[in-house]
């Protein structure tokens, strides 16, 4: 792993054996739980951040998240010596606020999901002259993601056989989408994968328009945006784009066979992306020729995610198997 502009880093690009093995081709882990803040939010956010330190005109940042964009904002303004102000929702886990404290950051917890985070941290960027870092609908941000698609064309020896990644409100698709165009890489089939309960664009796609879900039901709270991006609508309009769901539960297992086979612990919300493989997902979409039989490599995302511990580990396997 090297350091690169920014605070990110060039994650480590792994090849898995048991993956490998399960699809009868190449499965390569963009492993972005090796980021400093434990998910991809770093690259993104960093450059907005960056870019908002750049301009001298800012008071401080504030940013409304559930955990990984929180903690990518808290860390960013650290080494830029921004103050940083989080606004979390109730259903963040508590180890989640306190790593928030441990970077320096203002912690304030309001409402019961993202959404009602949000208007408060915008009522506060207005009346303290705060600017706002949005967890994911952001050009800049968009940005910052799509460097992971730069590192893969550096990296691998061919052009991916598709790309799957995992969707809350759209940000680290955004990126993808963005940098797979700048790269000539824009066929390149991408799956975007939701946990049911928290599926804004799989919704959104069926229902041909933005959907605001009435609320978010799916333990895996770090993809729990009630509504898409607009421009990761637009983007999952693209034929090469496909949206699919799984059960919290078949998150989980992925989240446990992972842990098994990779070593590496993960959220339910990378769960999500990495279910595409374990429960047999992406075999059923070459069956019906929505995914080519040659897929030769096979490019997971894992997003990773800062706030999984055991006890959280634990937490989830109670209440969803219960």
């Amino acid at each position: 792993m090297s350091k690169q502009n920014g605070f990110h880093v060039v994650t480590p690009l792994l090849e898995s054996a048991g993956m490998s093995k399960r699809l009868g081709t190449t499965v390569f882990l963009k492993m972005e739980s090796s980021q400093p803040t434990g998910s991809f939010k770093i690259r993104g956010i960093g450059h907005m951040c960056q870019n908002v330190a750049s301009s001298n005109k800012s008071r401080g940042v504030i940013c409304s998240s559930g955990g990984n964009a929180g903690m990518a904002t808290a860390y960013a303004a650290r080494k830029l010596n921004l103050p940083a102000t989080i606004v979390l929702p109730s259903a963040t886990p508590q180890l989640v606020a306190q790593k928030l404290k441990d970077q320096g950051a203002t912690v304030k917890v309001v409402g019961k999901v993202w959404d009602d985070a949000n208007v408060e941290a915008l009522r506060l960027a207005e009346s303290e002259g705060l600017t706002v870092i949005h967890p994911f609908n952001h050009p800049l941000v968009w940005k910052g993601h799509s460097s992971i698609v730069h590192e893969l064309k550096a990296s691998l020896p061919s052009k991916p056989g598709a790309i799957v990644l995992s969707v809350g409100g759209g940000g680290l698709f955004c990126g993808v989408m963005e940098g797979l165009d700048e790269v000539g890489w824009g066929n390149v089939p991408v799956l975007c994968m939701e946990t049911v309960g928290a599926d804004c664009l799989n919704v959104a796609l069926k229902a041909r328009d933005l959907v605001m879900l009435p609320d978010i039901t799916s333990e895996a709270t770090c993809l729990g945006a009630k509504m898409a991006c607009q421009q990761a609508f637009e983007y999952s309009k693209r034929p090469n784009v496909i949206s699919e769901v799984v059960t919290d539960l078949q998150a989980l297992e992925a989240v446990e066979l992972f842990l098994d086979e990779e070593r590496v612990l993960v959220e339910l919300a990378c769960g999500a992306s990495l279910a595409a493989v374990y429960s047999g997902l992406i075999q059923r979409l070459q069956e019906e020729g929505r995914l080519p039989k040659l897929l030769d490599p096979l490019v997971m995302i894992v997003c990773g995610g800062g706030s999984v511990n055991l006890p959280q580990l634990r937490h989830l396997q109670a209440v969803i198997r219960k």
